[in-house]
């Protein structure tokens, strides 16, 4: 089953089944995750580099429900192409924080497509009443990636140590101040 596809001016960011995910990372292999769809995946988006499906698809396996908040390919509409991905990190968590990641294919880069792709699936998320804070954490020396944070206005809150990444600077703004601004 397929969560509906969140569209953007450029983009449409869709939802990857369980299966699919799982496929993905187990097998390398995209049929499940893009079947009866209308995009390709010609840069083997999460084939090459699996990017957060180490830690999405034991989460899934132990509660399949969770997905509905997880991986969704980020495709072109003018080519039908997958150029990246884009995750939240789980379900909101008791204070109703919700973190995301996203990847965006390098020759893509540098285009707002990530800024796009936020915007999306921040509106999206931003529905739901157990959501109260948007939360992006990135690393202190990813310029570009702190652009995109400080373009929409979220406020630098801390750093934290992430075991696999190093140090993270922690941005964050609530849902409420995020609709104000952004909302459609």
């Amino acid at each position: 089953m397929h969560e509906g596809v969140i569209s953007t001016s450029r983009l449409e960011l869709h939802h990857i089944s369980a299966e699919g995910l799982i496929e993905l990372f187990e097998n390398k292999s995209d049929e499940l995750a893009i079947a009866d769809r209308n995009f390709s995946n010609p840069l083997k988006v999460l084939i090459d580099e699996p990017g957060p499906l180490a830690w999405r698809v034991p989460q899934v396996k132990e509660d399949p429900l969770i997905n509905k908040w997880f991986v969704r390919f980020i495709v072109l509409k003018e080519e039908n192409v997958v150029i990246g991905s884009t995750s939240f990190h789980g379900a909101p968590d008791a204070q109703g924080m919700m973190e995301i990641g996203l990847g965006i294919e390098t020759h893509y880069q540098g285009k707002g497509f990530a800024k796009e792709s936020l915007l999306g699936m921040w509106r999206w998320v931003s529905e739901s009443e157990a959501v109260k804070t948007l939360r992006y954490t990135v690393s202190p020396d990813n310029l570009p990636s702190i652009a995109v944070i400080k373009h929409f206005g979220f406020d630098f809150v801390g750093q934290q140590m992430d075991e696999i990444d190093g140090p993270e600077d922690i941005y964050e703004m609530s849902t409420s101040e995020f609709i104000q601004r952004w909302g459609e």
